[in-house]
């Protein structure tokens, strides 16, 4: 590897990449990519585009992201989140590239009634989350140096997300109703920026593709504590609101159908990331007060 890296960064204008693109300055040459340069749905775009930049170090937050409408969207799904990803990661071990990949916990069932840990069997019960699975198996198969960072729950101030459309009904409507049987860890899109480029750092500094094959895997990346989505809820409110804030009604998942099914349990443990690379994402609850403080500027 080169002593200044060529960064390629997918989907840089999403809640993750967005904060990619300002987290990874200075670890290297960073091409920031957004559809209309790198469209993940066209393979033939992919290799070409990693063969001619070469790149050291591939970063792919870039994602089918619409969980219910990949229920009916399935080709589309199954192309970003599973083929294209695998694509990446033929192209990383063609030119020796490393390849950091973001996944989801909705590869899990939900029925685990304590934290996940990353070598636990995986079930998903949607379109999304199948999808999300086919790219991860891609690039172990492909046998290029990777991480695969899975997380949970992702907000930010871009995109689509839970916060910004709790925002949103909450200055429309006096009340809402809220899940509050699926348990989860909210994480800020800097934050998962924030800690890959920790990892980068470390990579980068020892200069060596073998670092990298040695850590290659699975990990769990998700701020820290657990919480539901009303939990979520009453505290973007509070922070947000204060006294002005809507009732917020708890109400079960029977309560609120979707077209994709969610897990109820969507905990996962991140000790093997602590292990590795020495990084612990902060509670969930620190960090929506730095979001909130900037409204995640």
């Amino acid at each position: 590897m080169s002593n200044q890296p060529t960064i390629l960064v997918t989907g840089v204008n999403g809640q993750v990449g967005f904060e990619l693109v300002r987290t990874l300055q200075g670890l290297g040459r960073v091409v920031a990519l957004d559809r209309a340069a790198l469209d993940l749905a066209k393979l033939t775009q992919i290799r070409s585009t990693v063969r001619e930049l070469k790149p050291s170090i591939i970063v792919n937050p870039a994602a089918y992201t619409a969980v219910d409408k990949a229920e009916t969207d399935v080709d589309a799904a199954m192309r970003l989140n599973g083929e294209a990803p695998g694509v990446l990661a033929d192209e990383a071990a063609r030119c020796g590239a490393v390849l950091i990949h973001y996944s989801t916990d909705y590869v899990f069932d939900g029925t685990k009634s304590t934290a996940y840990v990353e070598d636990d069997v995986t079930n998903p019960q949607n379109v999304y989350g199948k999808s999300k699975l086919t790219g991860e198996q891609a690039i172990a198969e492909s046998g290029c140096a990777h991480l695969i960072l899975r997380t949970s729950w992702v907000y930010g101030a871009r995109g689509k997300n839970f916060l910004l459309t709790m925002l949103k009904l909450g200055a429309e409507r006096p009340e809402l109703r809220v899940v509050a049987d699926q348990i989860g860890a909210p994480t800020w899109s800097n934050s998962i920026a924030t800690s890959t480029s920790h990892i980068v750092a470390q990579g980068v500094g020892v200069n060596d593709l073998d670092w990298w094959h040695e850590r290659s895997g699975v990990y769990h990346l998700t701020a820290a504590g657990e919480t539901s989505w009303y939990g979520f809820a009453t505290s973007i409110f509070d922070i947000a609101m204060g006294e002005n804030a809507p009732k917020v009604l708890p109400i079960g998942t029977s309560d609120y159908p979707v077209p994709a099914k969610r897990p109820a349990n969507s905990r996962m443990s991140h000790g093997k990331l602590t292990e590795t690379f020495g990084l612990a994402l902060p509670d969930w609850q620190d960090a929506l007060r730095l979001c909130m403080a900037g409204r995640c500027a």
